[in-house]
């Protein structure tokens, strides 16, 4: 992927386009896995009374999703400039 990328009339930005060509190659699954692990981990932990522990390891399932849905989103919309070719109002109303 070329890093001149057109989105919304700018170009993209080479850090961006670095991520989402590096995201890209990770398994979906990955991201569910890592978030169902940390909830796993988060519930061990509150067992063994380490509360503090419980809450912060417990809390890295909502990143791990979110990075899951962009990864999900970049698979299927890409940044390149032909997913942004038409504009959004053509695409939503044919649906």
């Amino acid at each position: 992927m070329s890093s001149e990328h057109k989105m919304n009339g700018g170009k993209e930005d080479d850090f961006t386009a670095a991520i989402e060509a590096r995201t890209s190659e990770v398994p979906s699954s990955a991201y569910l896995g890592a978030a169902l692990t940390s909830i796993a981990l988060s519930a061990i932990l509150k067992m063994n009374g380490k509360d503090q522990a419980a809450l912060f390891v417990g809390q890295w399932a909502a990143p791990f999703l979110l990075l899951g849905i962009y990864n999900k989103l970049v698979k299927q919309l890409g940044s390149d400039s032909e997913s942004r070719e038409r504009p959004l109002s053509s695409r939503t109303a044919t649906a």
